[in-house]
């Protein structure tokens, strides 16, 4: 199997992708690409986020032309998503694209798809050759009867031999389906026989709590095997949720440091503060220190908050309205439930790197 050690490396703008590379968070955008502003805040949002690549969708030729000005204004590599037109994706090249996204089996003949690749060998735009359950070949469904890991597979290094025929390799893969184990399958059968980098993730996972427990579960999966190379989590919603959630499942899965963990019991009939407030309101607050790699427990009573405080680098454990403000296993004093935020913002401000 090919690991991500072992996948090739690709340059994405200023990142590499691959050859052991760490693992990037890529999201996409959902403003209309055409609106520039309105694009370049999000990615500003997203960038601040901690997101390493950006999407953008490409339906139209004002969005292709759009993408040169975007690129101008913003610091993370700009990928463009084509679908169906061709000249899309020419012109999203010629507008600066680090990177192009199609499906070759949508763009049409052969004579199309050779005038994307060399629009792209051109510059040395990598093409991520994207497979999607959703829109496999009817040949293939018949041949495996219905969609299946192997045809997804099989639909994908047919793609990328189509294009590597052409004299092109610079390539990136992904196969995306919602059924989650079968998502799985089709990466490690894939990673068997080709060493394109991949990029992973559960596609259409739907809303912030459904998709962020079917992408941590489908991610766990794949990575855990080594496979991976960029990520993003599929969510209806803000796309900054997908950045928060990515970090988090590679800080998780041990794949990445840096960052604050923040731990928070569950609640329970003990609590005498406002811990699910707060509790939201710290993980919104820590996302400010992205350099910080500490722990910050946020415990709701004073049976298992003292403990888990003492276990954590900074942390508060709740009583009647107040709480015991702890530092590095010592409690410190007790603080008033209304300073619980202004309290952890001060230590987190000055804490010592």
């Amino acid at each position: 199997m090919t690991t991500r050690e072992h996948t090739k490396a690709v340059k994405i703008g200023d990142k590499v992708i691959g050859g052991g590379n760490p693992i990037l968070i890529q999201s996409m955008t959902n403003t209309k690409t055409e609106d520039v502003k309105a694009t370049v805040d999000q990615i500003h949002r997203l960038e601040k986020a901690g997101c390493e690549l950006i999407r953008c969708t490409v339906p139209t030729m004002e969005a292709a032309k759009a993408l040169g000005e975007i690129r101008k204004q913003i610091s993370i590599p700009l990928i463009a998503d084509i679908h169906f037109d061709y000249r899309l994706a020419i012109a999203a090249i010629e507008n600066g694209a680090d990177k192009i996204r199609i499906n070759p089996g949508n763009i049409g003949s052969e004579e199309r798809v050779l005038a994307v690749v060399d629009a792209a060998k051109e510059r040395d735009i990598p093409i991520r050759v994207g497979v999607n359950s959703g829109s496999l070949e009817k040949d293939i469904i018949e041949k495996y009867g219905g969609v299946t890991a192997d045809g997804l597979v099989e639909s994908a290094l047919d793609k990328v031999h189509w294009i590597e025929s052409m004299g092109y390799d610079n390539l990136v893969v992904s196969i995306k389906s919602s059924n989650v184990l079968m998502c799985a399958e089709a990466y490690e059968k894939f990673a068997e026989k080709s060493s394109c980098p991949l990029h992973v993730g559960i596609t259409e996972a739907g809303t912030v709590m459904s998709g962020n427990i079917k992408s941590a579960i489908g991610l766990a999966l794949i990575l855990s095997k080594g496979i991976g190379d960029t990520i993003r989590v599929s969510l209806s919603g803000d796309p900054v949720e997908e950045v928060k959630s990515a970090k988090l499942i590679l800080r998780t899965l041990g794949l990445r440091k840096g960052g604050i963990e923040v731990v928070s019991c569950p609640t329970c009939g003990r609590t005498q503060i406002d811990l699910i407030s707060l509790a939201n309101q710290v993980e919104n607050l820590v996302q400010n220190y992205p350099d910080l790699n500490i722990k910050v427990a946020v415990m709701g009573c004073i049976v298992n908050g003292p403990g888990e405080g003492r276990e954590a680098d900074l942390g508060i454990a709740g009583g009647k309205g107040e709480g015991l403000l702890m530092k590095h296993g010592q409690i410190i004093r007790k603080i008033p439930e209304s300073e619980f935020v202004s309290t952890l913002q001060y230590e987190l401000d000055n804490w010592k790197r």
